[in-house]
């Protein structure tokens, strides 16, 4: 049977300009014609076809933080969403601590995908739109209005500002909601991601092995932030890359010597850690 590898994309497997080096282009690809290839990761359907265009990918993509998993092909396997009562919740919520949410939803059956930005940002908000300029998705929600089905809701700024809505929302929804709050090691701030209780990485992990038939001990995980820590107490085999989080290295089985920019993922699937 064969085993199962299932890597984080940003600052895990990609370089930090999203880019791919020809060595792990050609790791993969051979790692691939004897193994099960695929990735979890907080980006859509269109956007990871896209930096992966030159990978074989021969399993289930885990999307939007684990929220969608379908094939390669786009065939649909689970989506877990919150509605838009819970949506509408949720941001109401955030809005008593003064702060706008940005909103991903799907806009048909087609799965394509809806991101909201709102009219009041921070600068850390900012920031991160610019890494979206000309992204057909976007679309301006001055109303802070959710969507029928939506993926994720997600706040981004600083933690003394994040640190007490986190607090409240998990006091008022409890379990009907997946929270998760990270330090975004890259940028300075802190983003809070908010997710149906079933649509993180590792119930999508748990829903692959499932489709595909596997055991823990058959997969392997790549990761370096909070998000990927469900996955890694699941799998069988559990890797970090040496710029992961010091809490997510508390958790690995292996830390490897070397840095998404450095090949970490391709260095360990073609056995040179």
């Amino acid at each position: 049977m064969k085993p199962l590898f299932i890597t984080d994309l940003d600052h895990t497997f990609l370089r930090s300009d999203l880019s791919l080096s020809l060595f792990s282009i050609e790791a993969w690809n051979t790692k691939a014609e004897n193994a099960l290839m695929g990735i979890a990761t907080a980006r859509s359907f269109t956007k990871s076809k896209e930096l992966l265009s030159k990978l074989h990918i021969n399993a289930p993509l885990i999307l939007l933080d684990g929220a969608i998993i379908v094939t390669a092909e786009r065939e649909l396997i689970d989506l877990k969403t919150l509605d838009k009562e819970m949506g509408d919740a949720i941001v109401q919520l955030g809005l008593e601590y003064d702060i706008d949410p940005f909103i991903i939803g799907l806009k048909d059956k087609n799965l394509n995908e809806s991101f909201l930005y709102p009219r009041k940002l921070n600068d850390y908000q900012k920031e991160v739109l610019k890494g979206y300029k000309d992204d057909p998705r976007m679309q301006f929600n001055p109303d802070n209005r959710t969507m029928d089905q939506n993926l994720k809701i997600v706040y981004f700024g600083y933690e003394e500002q994040l640190q007490p809505l986190y607090e409240a929302l998990v006091t008022t929804f409890g379990e009907t909601i997946e929270a998760k709050l990270s330090p975004e090691k890259y940028g300075g701030g802190w983003f809070l991601t908010l997710l149906h209780p079933e649509g993180d990485k590792a119930h999508a992990l748990k829903k692959v092995m499932e489709y595909l038939g596997r055991e823990p001990s058959d997969v392997t995980v790549f990761g370096d932030s909070v998000n990927d820590v469900g996955m890694f107490k699941l799998a069988g085999t559990s890797v970090a890359v040496a710029n992961a989080l010091e809490e997510v290295k508390a958790v690995a089985d292996v830390v490897l010597p070397h840095t998404n920019d450095e090949d970490a993922v391709a260095k360990y699937l073609s056995g040179l850690n």
